[in-house]
């Protein structure tokens, strides 16, 4: 199993449980999309472009997290913090087939669970924290919390994929625990990058980060800070 990066790759996982997963990804993708129009102003939509390039050239990018284990921004907190969990998906979805079927990073028929690990559960995650935490924390400590989570539970996702289709003998509770302590290293650089990025564009737009266009004035100066 590779705990180098979450991309999952040709054949880890059986066709019907892929089949399945490819599925449930559209479905998703199709609400996300639906969601997204009515999201999408003449602020959102170039930033989207920029935050699906800007995740493009990060998962490019492994960076060390332990002897032998590397690993790569997944983009589901910084997505949901600029542009919100629905357009955030969908610009991860988009990075993960473009890097399938270009680059061949991260299996073609894998690709479906590849889009409900990362830009569906990750990003998910990544905007339920966001929203739980907004009127409470600084702006940089949400986008490091926020990727740690959305970091672990993108691998759990790949725990359960592969306990219906893994086809192994290794035990589950291995394999969560193999996934979950680098991806908690991983969220955590992850979350530098966020951070860094986020309080940058709050600092000189704040009219740009989706994330702070739901909070109420009285609680700016805690996100801005």
């Amino acid at each position: 199993m590779d705990t180098q990066a979450l991309h999952i790759g040709n054949g880890i996982i059986d066709g019907r449980t892929s089949a399945l997963f490819a599925v449930l990804a559209a479905a998703a993708v199709a609400v996300c999309v639906m969601r997204a129009r009515r999201d999408l102003d003449d602020r959102l939509a170039p930033m989207a472009g920029l935050v699906a390039a800007f995740v493009f050239a990060a998962q490019m990018l492994n960076f060390p997290v332990l002897p032998g284990v590397s690993g790569h921004l997944l983009g589901g907190a910084l997505a949901a913090l600029l542009v919100g969990p629905w357009v955030g998906a969908l610009c991860v979805t988009v990075v993960l087939i473009v890097q399938a079927l270009l680059f061949a990073d991260g299996g073609v028929t894998a690709i479906g669970l590849n889009v409900t690990n990362m830009a569906i559960l990750g990003t998910a995650a990544a905007y339920v924290l966001i929203a739980a935490l907004l009127r409470i924390l600084p702006l940089a400590a949400i986008a490091v919390i926020a990727s740690v989570g959305s970091a672990v539970v993108a691998s759990q996702g790949f725990v359960l994929q592969y306990m219906l289709g893994g086809g192994g003998s290794v035990d589950l509770g291995t394999v969560a625990v193999a996934l979950a302590g680098p991806h908690v290293l991983i969220g955590l650089g992850e979350g530098l990058i966020t951070a860094i990025t986020v309080t940058t564009v709050a600092r000189t737009r704040p009219d740009l980060v989706y994330a702070l266009r739901r909070v109420p004035r009285a609680a700016e100066p805690v996100l801005a800070s």
